[in-house]
């Protein structure tokens, strides 16, 4: 059987006013949390900062529907996220349940595997 993994990317406004203390709350994160998302199935996990409080996350995962319901059913999950909520502009409800997937539109890998396909065909 061979699982395909999923690339997520998702995009998050933080309040100004409380932006060093959402920083300071990520170093480090709780390490029962850190092996919450782990035992979820998301790995290759990575938040960025751009101006202005705009947070990009990023992850991989073989089922993010599962993922999402571990996390939605783990009490760690649920605590970190009561906490982590008050951070955010916009947000209905928990950030790791209400957070926008962004739509992936390019792929180097994929479209390096599909010219390379394509070439071998020709």
């Amino acid at each position: 059987m061979t699982t395909t993994t999923t690339r997520v990317c998702f995009r998050l406004q933080i309040r100004p006013e409380l932006l060093d203390e959402y920083l300071e709350r990520h170093s480090p994160v709780w390490p029962e949390m850190l092996a919450e998302i782990a035992a979820a199935g998301r790995r290759n996990y990575s938040l960025f900062l751009g101006d202005g409080g705009m947070l990009i996350g990023y992850y991989e995962t073989d089922d993010d529907e599962a993922a999402r319901a571990y996390l939605a059913a783990s009490e760690t999950a649920a605590r970190w996220e009561s906490e982590m909520s008050r951070f955010f502009i916009g947000l209905e409800g928990r950030p790791d349940q209400a957070a926008t997937p962004l739509t992936e539109v390019f792929n180097l890998a994929e479209q390096l595997s599909a010219s390379h396909t394509t070439t071998e065909s020709e």
